[in-house]
């Protein structure tokens, strides 16, 4: 998409004056000895006189972010991933070098060679004895970028995005700890990092439409993964007894504050542990993670202060929902159900199951409530068909959900290992499917297969990243917490 402007058309003015007078405008030939951070940290206690009697030199690279030009002098700004640092850029000491700053605009990359010394204000500052072009930035900076009422071209521009707000690198830069941080906990309790299929010729392993794809060689259809959590089981039946894989899943679902259809997920598997293990271990990672990224379990999110202080509640899904004034007679009647659902305008599938419809009433009159943790517990066997039934109530099964700011924000279960029950179960979700449920599992008899030889008594669990990263880092949008957000087309 082309666009220009009168300020873009002096910038390619100034780029074409650089390379008539043999200045290479986009040199790659600079290595900065420092960053900006770096040096105010380590002379933040040097005095004005200690710094000039040091005469210290230093080099920094990076991208200018404001000028103000007093005729023979000028100051500036440069920014690079650490900060930014004060330039001071005077005519009798670059002597003819001087003109070349009439040709630089705020955005455009230099490396500097000077002089450090403080200013009458006190601010460190680098009197520039030299500054070679590193790359020249054809449009302007967006001057009052925080006021932009269309938040979306902060999305699809998140380049300029970074450069322009702090807070927002702040945000990936967190996302980069608590990533490194779950991968610490992790392996310092045993557990291997895998990788598996992004493409698979049988998507499963969650409730959701796949992406599809074909490919040419092989002449069959593939479907970008919904989840790893198959595959992942069948290391569990090899040997493996504690494996985790994170990367990401893609779901054909609509776009919202709480869903992107590529997204990042943690999934880990621990043989011989079951989903009441899991909810301890989960409340580990978790403080873990929260205390070495903001170093508090008190957790600023919106208006509330979330508390993620262990013991989180545990809540059976059916219990919650009398707790919020849903009738026994719904709970218990598939007619009954229905009719209440409609009579509060919740939107149902003709063909919904009595458990679909139960899960559609806890996702509108329950889970906006559940600010603070807690595991929502034993869920009907028919939404979870990869779950341990209990024993003593079969219809419904090991699992839990974290809700979390009124989210889910993780999923897990005691891991069903019985060939012939999975059989059923999937044989149940190829009916739902041919009904017309297109998030309903696919068979997938090599899985059956897998545990026909075996596989141990196991817990498995899903954490969304993107979520978790909303949640530390008080972010409302998925949007803010994934670097490349999928939009609509300009």
């Amino acid at each position: 998409m082309e666009d220009t402007n009168d300020l873009i058309e002096q910038r390619f003015k100034k780029l074409s004056d650089l390379r008539n007078s043999h200045i290479d405008p986009y040199n790659g030939r600079f290595n900065p000895d420092s960053q900006a951070a770096e040096l105010h940290e380590k002379y933040k206690d040097v005095g004005k006189e200690a710094l000039e009697s040091h005469n210290i030199n230093t080099s920094v690279a990076g991208r200018i972010v404001a000028m103000r030009d007093f005729g023979k002098a000028s100051f500036a700004h440069v920014q690079d991933t650490s900060g930014k640092i004060q330039l001071y850029l005077k005519k009798d000491i670059l002597n003819d070098k001087f003109d070349l700053i009439k040709k630089l605009d705020i955005g455009d990359i230099v490396g500097v060679n000077g002089r450090l010394f403080r200013t009458k204000t006190n601010e460190l500052t680098i009197e520039v004895r030299d500054f070679v072009f590193l790359s020249k930035s054809l449009r302007p900076l967006p001057e009052k970028w925080h006021g932009l009422k269309d938040i979306e071209t902060r999305y699809r521009q998140r380049y300029v995005d970074l450069i322009v707000n702090p807070n927002v690198k702040d945000v990936f830069t967190k996302r980069g700890i608590i990533i490194k941080a779950i991968r610490d906990f992790l392996e310092s309790h045993g557990f291997i990092e895998v990788e598996t299929p992004m493409m698979h010729q049988i998507p499963g392993g969650a409730a959701a439409k796949p992406f599809k794809t074909h490919h040419i060689a092989l002449g069959i259809d593939l479907y970008l993964r919904i989840a790893p959590e198959l595959y992942l089981k069948r290391l569990l039946v090899g040997g493996y007894e504690r494996v985790f894989e994170l990367n990401k899943n893609f779901r054909n679902e609509g776009i919202s504050t709480k869903h992107n259809p590529e997204f990042t997920m943690l999934e880990f598997y621990m043989a011989y542990k079951d989903y009441n293990f899991l909810m301890s271990f989960t409340e580990e990672i978790f403080s873990h993670v929260a205390s070495r990224v903001i170093g508090t379990l008190k957790v600023p999110y919106g208006d509330a202060i979330i508390d993620l202080t262990p013991p989180w509640p545990r809540v059976p899904m059916l219990d919650a929902m009398r707790q919020k004034g849903v009738p026994e007679e719904a709970i218990t009647d598939p007619l009954k159900a229905r009719q209440w659902a409609e009579s509060k305008k919740i939107d149902i599938d003709k063909g919904a199951s009595h458990a679909k419809v139960l899960d559609e009433i806890f996702k509108e009159f329950v889970e906006p409530d559940l600010v603070q943790p807690v595991f929502i517990i034993d869920y009907p066997v028919e939404l979870s068909p990869l779950a341990k039934r209990k024993p003593d109530n079969p219809e419904l099964v090991e699992r839990f959900e974290l809700f979390v700011a009124a989210r889910e924000i993780a999923n897990a279960f005691s891991e069903l290992n019985d060939p012939v029950d999975q059989k059923e179960r999937f044989l149940k979700q190829v009916e739902a499917k041919t009904k017309g449920d297109e998030e309903a599992h696919w068979m997938d008899e090599d899985f059956v297969r897998a545990l026909e030889y075996g596989m141990p008594p196991a817990a498995g669990e899903g954490i969304g990243i993107d979520r978790l990263v909303m949640l530390l880092t008080n972010s409302q949008s998925i949007r803010d917490v994934i670097l490349f957000p999928q939009l609509k087309p300009e």
